[in-house]
Protein backbone atom coordinates (compact mmCIF):
# COMPACT_ATOMS: atom_id res chain seq x y z
CA UNK A 1 0.00 0.00 0.00
CA UNK A 2 1.37 3.54 -0.88
CA UNK A 3 1.87 5.88 1.64
CA UNK A 4 -0.87 8.34 2.49
CA UNK A 5 -0.34 12.32 2.40
CA UNK A 6 -0.32 11.69 6.23
CA UNK A 7 2.30 9.31 6.63
CA UNK A 8 4.45 11.43 4.53
CA UNK A 9 3.95 14.28 6.40
CA UNK A 10 4.75 12.61 9.73
CA UNK A 11 7.98 11.48 8.14
CA UNK A 12 10.93 10.90 11.06
CA UNK A 13 13.87 13.26 11.71
CA UNK A 14 17.13 11.32 10.31
CA UNK A 15 19.12 9.28 12.39
CA UNK A 16 22.31 11.22 11.99
CA UNK A 17 22.96 14.67 13.79
CA UNK A 18 20.94 17.51 15.72
CA UNK A 19 21.25 20.49 13.40
CA UNK A 20 19.83 20.68 9.92
CA UNK A 21 19.20 23.64 7.55
CA UNK A 22 15.72 23.68 5.58
CA UNK A 23 18.26 22.67 2.12
CA UNK A 24 19.22 19.17 4.30
CA UNK A 25 15.78 18.40 5.42
CA UNK A 26 14.65 18.39 2.33
CA UNK A 27 17.68 16.47 0.96
CA UNK A 28 16.56 13.59 3.32
CA UNK A 29 13.69 12.84 1.89
CA UNK A 30 11.51 15.66 3.95
CA UNK A 31 9.12 18.28 2.32
CA UNK A 32 7.72 21.75 4.25
CA UNK A 33 4.47 19.96 5.20
CA UNK A 34 6.11 17.42 6.82
CA UNK A 35 8.86 19.94 8.58
CA UNK A 36 5.74 21.99 9.56
CA UNK A 37 3.92 18.89 11.00
CA UNK A 38 7.47 17.92 13.01
CA UNK A 39 7.49 21.28 14.52
CA UNK A 40 3.57 21.59 15.61
CA UNK A 41 4.42 17.57 16.84
CA UNK A 42 7.13 18.71 19.53
CA UNK A 43 9.66 16.96 17.32
CA UNK A 44 11.79 19.59 16.10
CA UNK A 45 12.53 23.04 17.07
CA UNK A 46 13.12 26.28 14.91
CA UNK A 47 16.61 27.81 15.81
CA UNK A 48 16.63 30.85 13.44
CA UNK A 49 15.38 31.08 10.16
CA UNK A 50 15.89 27.94 8.19
CA UNK A 51 17.79 26.09 10.70
CA UNK A 52 16.50 23.60 13.36
CA UNK A 53 17.43 21.23 16.01
CA UNK A 54 16.00 18.20 16.94
CA UNK A 55 13.67 18.68 20.02
CA UNK A 56 14.86 16.49 22.67
CA UNK A 57 18.65 17.85 22.04
CA UNK A 58 17.35 21.13 22.21
CA UNK A 59 15.43 20.83 25.48
CA UNK A 60 18.31 18.76 27.77
CA UNK A 61 20.12 21.94 27.13
CA UNK A 62 20.68 24.52 29.80
CA UNK A 63 20.07 28.06 29.12
CA UNK A 64 24.03 28.35 28.72
CA UNK A 65 23.99 25.61 26.20
CA UNK A 66 21.02 27.14 24.35
CA UNK A 67 22.49 30.43 23.58
CA UNK A 68 25.70 28.65 22.38
CA UNK A 69 23.50 26.10 20.34
CA UNK A 70 22.23 29.42 18.39
CA UNK A 71 26.11 30.58 17.51
CA UNK A 72 26.47 27.10 16.01
CA UNK A 73 23.18 27.14 14.00
CA UNK A 74 23.92 30.41 13.14
CA UNK A 75 27.37 29.41 11.45
CA UNK A 76 25.90 26.01 10.57
CA UNK A 77 22.77 28.09 8.87
CA UNK A 78 25.37 30.47 6.81
CA UNK A 79 27.48 27.81 6.22
CA UNK A 80 30.36 29.79 8.05
CA UNK A 81 33.83 28.40 7.95
CA UNK A 82 36.86 29.50 9.97
CA UNK A 83 37.47 31.18 6.76
CA UNK A 84 34.41 33.31 7.04
CA UNK A 85 34.41 37.51 6.51
CA UNK A 86 33.82 38.23 9.81
CA UNK A 87 33.97 37.11 13.53
CA UNK A 88 32.00 36.31 16.65
CA UNK A 89 32.67 38.64 18.80
CA UNK A 90 31.31 40.20 22.44
CA UNK A 91 29.11 38.05 24.01
CA UNK A 92 28.85 35.44 21.31
CA UNK A 93 32.86 35.31 21.41
CA UNK A 94 32.61 35.30 25.33
CA UNK A 95 30.24 31.87 24.90
CA UNK A 96 32.93 30.07 22.47
CA UNK A 97 35.63 30.81 25.28
CA UNK A 98 33.71 29.31 28.00
CA UNK A 99 33.50 33.06 29.84
CA UNK A 100 30.67 32.85 32.92
CA UNK A 101 28.00 35.21 31.88
CA UNK A 102 24.96 36.78 33.99
CA UNK A 103 21.78 38.23 33.00
CA UNK A 104 22.50 39.33 29.76
CA UNK A 105 20.64 38.54 26.04
CA UNK A 106 21.38 34.97 23.73
CA UNK A 107 21.57 36.79 20.14
CA UNK A 108 24.86 36.09 18.56
CA UNK A 109 26.98 38.77 18.01
CA UNK A 110 29.64 39.48 14.74
CA UNK A 111 31.77 41.67 13.49
CA UNK A 112 32.82 42.75 10.32
CA UNK A 113 35.53 45.73 9.25
CA UNK A 114 32.56 47.18 8.05
CA UNK A 115 28.90 47.17 7.46
CA UNK A 116 27.80 44.73 4.59
CA UNK A 117 26.10 46.68 2.05
CA UNK A 118 23.14 44.37 2.20
CA UNK A 119 22.13 44.09 5.92
CA UNK A 120 21.00 40.33 6.36
CA UNK A 121 21.92 39.89 9.46
CA UNK A 122 19.01 38.69 10.93
CA UNK A 123 16.44 39.46 13.87
CA UNK A 124 18.45 36.72 16.35
CA UNK A 125 21.75 38.74 15.29
CA UNK A 126 23.53 41.85 16.81
CA UNK A 127 25.86 42.72 14.17
CA UNK A 128 29.03 45.47 15.16
CA UNK A 129 31.75 46.62 12.88
CA UNK A 130 34.80 48.07 14.02
CA UNK A 131 38.56 47.37 13.18
CA UNK A 132 40.55 44.47 13.81
CA UNK A 133 43.57 42.58 12.70
CA UNK A 134 44.05 38.78 12.34
CA UNK A 135 46.01 38.86 15.62
CA UNK A 136 42.61 39.79 17.18
CA UNK A 137 41.31 36.61 15.89
CA UNK A 138 41.48 32.95 17.06
CA UNK A 139 39.34 29.74 16.15
CA UNK A 140 37.28 28.17 18.44
CA UNK A 141 35.32 25.19 17.95
CA UNK A 142 36.17 25.40 14.08
CA UNK A 143 34.65 29.18 14.39
CA UNK A 144 36.36 32.35 14.04
CA UNK A 145 36.15 34.34 17.36
CA UNK A 146 38.04 37.40 18.81
CA UNK A 147 40.97 36.56 21.07
CA UNK A 148 39.97 36.56 24.93
CA UNK A 149 41.07 39.66 25.68
CA UNK A 150 39.81 41.37 22.55
CA UNK A 151 36.00 39.51 23.68
CA UNK A 152 36.15 41.13 27.04
CA UNK A 153 37.37 44.61 25.97
CA UNK A 154 34.07 44.50 23.89
CA UNK A 155 32.04 42.79 26.65
CA UNK A 156 32.84 45.35 29.21
CA UNK A 157 32.34 47.80 27.53
CA UNK A 158 28.52 47.57 27.00
CA UNK A 159 27.72 45.73 29.79
CA UNK A 160 26.47 47.37 33.68
CA UNK A 161 29.07 47.39 36.09
CA UNK A 162 27.88 44.26 38.04
CA UNK A 163 27.72 42.20 34.73
CA UNK A 164 31.42 43.52 33.38
CA UNK A 165 33.25 42.28 36.60
CA UNK A 166 31.77 38.48 36.52
CA UNK A 167 33.47 38.42 32.98
CA UNK A 168 36.92 40.29 33.97
CA UNK A 169 36.99 37.82 36.72
CA UNK A 170 36.21 34.75 35.09
CA UNK A 171 38.67 36.20 32.07
CA UNK A 172 41.99 36.51 34.29
CA UNK A 173 40.89 33.25 36.22
CA UNK A 174 41.23 31.51 32.56
CA UNK A 175 44.82 33.48 31.75
CA UNK A 176 43.72 36.63 30.15
CA UNK A 177 46.58 39.28 30.14
CA UNK A 178 45.56 41.95 32.58
CA UNK A 179 48.63 44.04 31.27
CA UNK A 180 46.97 43.82 27.80
CA UNK A 181 43.12 44.88 28.99
CA UNK A 182 45.18 47.60 30.83
CA UNK A 183 46.79 48.76 27.96
CA UNK A 184 43.64 48.67 25.46
CA UNK A 185 41.88 50.77 28.36
CA UNK A 186 44.37 53.03 28.15
CA UNK A 187 44.79 53.38 24.56
CA UNK A 188 40.39 53.91 24.31
CA UNK A 189 40.62 57.00 26.61
CA UNK A 190 37.29 58.73 26.19
CA UNK A 191 35.28 55.92 24.44
CA UNK A 192 31.80 54.09 26.08
CA UNK A 193 32.40 51.79 28.60
CA UNK A 194 36.41 52.87 28.90
CA UNK A 195 35.26 53.91 32.72
CA UNK A 196 33.82 50.66 33.62
CA UNK A 197 36.67 48.81 32.15
CA UNK A 198 38.96 50.67 34.28
CA UNK A 199 36.82 50.21 37.25
CA UNK A 200 36.20 46.11 36.66
CA UNK A 201 40.02 45.87 36.28
CA UNK A 202 40.76 47.75 39.38
CA UNK A 203 38.01 45.58 41.62
CA UNK A 204 38.66 41.98 39.42
CA UNK A 205 39.51 39.07 41.88
CA UNK A 206 40.22 36.16 39.68
CA UNK A 207 39.41 33.95 42.67
CA UNK A 208 35.93 34.30 42.42
CA UNK A 209 34.83 30.58 41.45
CA UNK A 210 31.55 31.82 40.00
CA UNK A 211 29.22 34.73 38.94
CA UNK A 212 27.32 34.46 42.18
CA UNK A 213 30.33 34.94 44.02
CA UNK A 214 31.80 37.64 41.74
CA UNK A 215 28.34 39.29 42.31
CA UNK A 216 28.24 38.84 46.31
CA UNK A 217 32.10 40.41 46.34
CA UNK A 218 30.69 43.47 44.17
CA UNK A 219 27.58 43.86 46.44
CA UNK A 220 29.32 43.46 49.84
CA UNK A 221 31.54 46.11 48.87
CA UNK A 222 29.15 48.43 47.82
CA UNK A 223 27.47 47.82 50.80
CA UNK A 224 30.70 48.44 52.86
CA UNK A 225 30.59 45.38 54.90
CA UNK A 226 33.54 44.37 56.10
CA UNK A 227 35.54 42.63 53.37
CA UNK A 228 36.00 38.98 54.01
CA UNK A 229 38.79 36.59 53.16
CA UNK A 230 38.12 34.73 49.23
CA UNK A 231 38.84 30.85 49.72
CA UNK A 232 39.65 30.44 52.57
CA UNK A 233 41.16 27.05 53.40
CA UNK A 234 40.93 25.59 56.71
CA UNK A 235 40.76 22.65 58.85
CA UNK A 236 38.52 19.96 60.03
CA UNK A 237 38.36 16.55 61.40
CA UNK A 238 37.33 15.90 57.76
CA UNK A 239 40.51 17.64 56.73
CA UNK A 240 41.27 20.97 54.43
CA UNK A 241 37.76 22.53 53.53
CA UNK A 242 37.72 26.08 51.56
CA UNK A 243 34.88 28.43 52.28
CA UNK A 244 33.83 30.94 49.01
CA UNK A 245 34.33 33.95 52.36
CA UNK A 246 35.53 33.70 55.28
CA UNK A 247 36.07 36.67 58.53
CA UNK A 248 38.53 34.28 60.02
CA UNK A 249 38.69 36.44 63.41
CA UNK A 250 35.02 36.00 64.07
CA UNK A 251 34.53 32.68 62.31
CA UNK A 252 32.05 33.14 60.33
CA UNK A 253 31.65 31.95 56.78
CA UNK A 254 29.71 33.17 53.39
CA UNK A 255 28.61 30.62 51.17
CA UNK A 256 27.29 31.22 47.99
CA UNK A 257 24.44 28.73 46.80
CA UNK A 258 24.45 28.42 43.32
CA UNK A 259 22.28 25.36 42.10
CA UNK A 260 20.31 27.25 40.01
CA UNK A 261 18.98 25.97 36.39
CA UNK A 262 20.68 29.63 34.82
CA UNK A 263 24.21 27.67 35.28
CA UNK A 264 23.58 24.29 34.09
CA UNK A 265 24.32 22.36 37.53
CA UNK A 266 22.05 20.01 38.84
CA UNK A 267 23.54 18.79 42.16
CA UNK A 268 23.24 14.88 43.33
CA UNK A 269 22.17 14.13 46.41
CA UNK A 270 25.90 13.18 46.76
CA UNK A 271 26.85 16.28 46.55
CA UNK A 272 24.40 17.51 48.67
CA UNK A 273 25.29 15.16 51.73
CA UNK A 274 29.18 15.67 51.37
CA UNK A 275 28.61 19.72 51.59
CA UNK A 276 26.40 19.57 54.83
CA UNK A 277 28.48 17.05 56.60
CA UNK A 278 31.80 18.78 55.92
CA UNK A 279 29.32 21.95 57.02
CA UNK A 280 29.14 20.27 60.72
CA UNK A 281 32.62 19.17 60.60
CA UNK A 282 33.44 23.15 60.09
CA UNK A 283 30.62 23.66 63.18
CA UNK A 284 32.32 21.90 65.18
CA UNK A 285 35.78 23.99 65.16
CA UNK A 286 33.47 26.93 66.14
CA UNK A 287 32.55 28.12 62.86
CA UNK A 288 29.32 30.02 61.83
CA UNK A 289 27.78 29.86 58.42
CA UNK A 290 25.79 32.46 56.43
CA UNK A 291 24.35 31.07 52.96
CA UNK A 292 22.77 33.16 50.03
CA UNK A 293 21.11 32.22 47.23
CA UNK A 294 20.42 34.30 44.16
CA UNK A 295 17.57 36.40 45.49
CA UNK A 296 19.46 37.57 48.46
CA UNK A 297 21.85 39.52 46.24
CA UNK A 298 18.34 41.23 44.84
CA UNK A 299 17.41 42.20 48.82
CA UNK A 300 20.23 44.33 49.72
CA UNK A 301 18.76 45.47 53.24
CA UNK A 302 17.86 42.05 54.26
CA UNK A 303 21.36 40.96 52.94
CA UNK A 304 23.26 43.43 54.92
CA UNK A 305 21.31 43.12 58.25
CA UNK A 306 22.01 39.68 58.06
CA UNK A 307 25.79 39.69 58.28
CA UNK A 308 25.61 42.31 60.62
CA UNK A 309 23.66 40.43 62.82
CA UNK A 310 26.15 37.76 62.93
CA UNK A 311 29.13 39.76 63.72
CA UNK A 312 27.66 41.00 66.92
Amino acid sequence: MNPTSAQRIVSPLPGRGHIWRTDELLRFGLNSRGIKALLDSGDLHRLRYGCYIRASKWNALGPGRQAKARIVAHAHGTLTTSTGGFVYSHLSAARLHGLFLWGVEDKVHILHQARPSADRWGKDVRGHTGHFTEGDVVVVDGLRATTLERTVFDCVRMLSYPKALVIIDHSLRMGADISALAERAAASDGKRGVRTLRKALENADPRSESAGETLTRELMQRLRIKPPQPQFEVQSRLGRHRMDFAWEEEKLALEFDGRTKYFDFKPTGEVIYQERRREKALVEEGWRFIRVEWKDLFQERAFKERILRAFR
